[in-house]
């Protein structure tokens, strides 16, 4: 069984399905189809299913062409998970959020294993990517795929392989980003290693499916501890009247031992301000207090109230209340240059506006309108940035520091602009850092 899984895989005549064909999923499923394999991509969205078959992007930095190219090899995007039993191999791209009580929510995984799990036949791998706590996929995959009579190694073999993406990112794509690989056997291991390494530059094996979701979980805790510390240094910087940019941007000049992290009006994106809380909740299984991520975590989801409050300030020095002014947010996406706005403090600072009372808008090139979303409805959709527009407004918050932004306009038609990314470099009587 195993040899011949691995001869389809090395002859490029294995049929690829991906479901989920969102930021993670879409990226891998064109460079299955760029490569010669034929592709299947799976969704629950029929808008996204119809605009993708006719060739056209959902996501921004995915070109309509490449789209159409895809399409042209052979990839088929359907709604119809009877195909799954057409394919070799199955991977998860769906998403991992958080729960209103901020504990893992497993929904999406376990209902589309459920889903594809009637479809499941011998010869088969499938590898979950979407990012999770160490277990998931031996302790909640494994058993669904065994109810159907396939024995996990031998008939059907399970990987966990995290995604790496990074929207927007100019210098790394799927390819050249190397692919951590983890199986439930040896054999799991062999066939995962073989699922991906046409597709990616460099496969990296461990040891087990454990490791492989440990891996992804340390990687983006990293970035949120880092980023928590930057965070609290830049308050503490503000009370002393320091400037945090102009003091990280010196310590990085050091060759050694530095790594520099900047701060912002909190984080965004699918992966740091939620992973960490994954590893938090599995590790109380062990009875383990998780105090130093956790802090990170508190640190970084206060960050969005600490730019409220320096919205009201400097209101309050141009003798006004947040309640009745008008508020501009730049930047809706949660990091510069993508259309991504999942998790993005920018929603979070919006929201708290509105609930004390401002009239608030936004700006953004690459969001043209918010679209309802788990935790928010705004029906607002981007203000152009012209001269009158931008006078118009009592405070301009700069959220997100796109480069499309015309940021000598900005500052001088702003009656009052609150920087929390540390674009502007030189004082101004209407400039308030945050």
């Amino acid at each position: 069984m195993i040899n011949k899984i691995l001869d389809l895989f090395l002859a490029k005549d294995a049929k690829i399905g991906i479901v989920g064909l969102g930021y993670v999923g879409l990226p891998l499923s064109i460079r299955y189809a760029d490569i010669g394999f034929k592709v299947i991509g799976f969704d629950v969205a029929h808008s996204v299913i119809d605009s993708l078959n006719a060739g056209q992007t959902h996501i921004e930095h995915i070109s309509n062409e490449t789209i159409s190219a895809a399409v042209k090899s052979g990839f088929v995007a359907t709604s119809d998970f009877t195909n799954i039993t057409d394919c070799d191999a199955i991977i998860l791209c769906v998403p991992t959020p958080l729960n209103k009580y901020r504990e893992p929510d497993l929904s999406f995984v376990l209902d589309t294993m459920r889903t594809i799990a009637p479809y499941l036949r011998k010869g088969q791998v499938v590898s979950l990517e979407s990012t999770t706590y160490p277990g998931t996929t031996d302790e909640e995959l494994l058993p669904i795929i065994e109810r159907q009579g396939l024995k996990v190694g031998e008939d059907v073999y399970l990987v966990y392989s995290p995604e790496r993406e990074d929207p927007g990112n100019q210098h790394f794509d799927t390819q050249s980003i190397p692919k951590v690989v983890g199986g439930h056997t040896k054999a799991c291991l062999d066939v995962g290693i073989a699922l991906y390494q046409h597709a990616i530059d460099k496969v990296v094996p461990v040891s087990s499916t454990k490791a492989a979701e440990m891996t992804k979980l340390l990687e983006n805790i990293h970035r949120a501890v880092n980023i928590g510390l930057v965070n609290e240094m830049k308050i503490v910087a503000d009370k002393m009247g320091i400037d945090i940019h102009e003091v990280i941007n010196a310590a990085a000049t050091k060759p050694f031992g530095f790594t520099a992290y900047y701060p912002g009006p909190g984080i965004g994106g699918h992966c740091i301000p939620i992973d960490p809380f994954y590893l938090t909740w599995k590790a109380r299984e062990y009875g383990v207090n998780t105090k130093f991520i956790e802090l990170a975590g508190e640190v970084n989801s206060a960050m969005p109230n600490w730019v409220i409050d320096k919205v009201a300030d400097a209101l309050n020095t141009h003798k006004k209340a947040i309640n009745g002014s008008r508020v501009l947010i730049l930047g809706m996406a949660y990091k510069k240059n993508v259309d991504d706005m999942r998790e993005s403090p920018s929603l979070q600072l919006l929201d708290a506006l509105l609930k004390k009372g401002a009239f608030v808008e936004y700006s953004d090139p690459h969001v043209e309108c918010i679209p309802k979303l788990r935790k928010y409805n705004f029906e607002l959709c981007s203000v152009d940035l012209i001269p009158d527009v931008i006078a118009s407004f009592d405070a301009v918050v700069l959220a997100t520091a796109h480069d499309a932004f015309d940021f000598d306009l900005i500052l001088k038609h702003s009656q009052l602009l609150i920087d929390t990314r540390g674009y502007y470099k030189k004082a101004s009587p209407n400039l308030i850092k945050a």
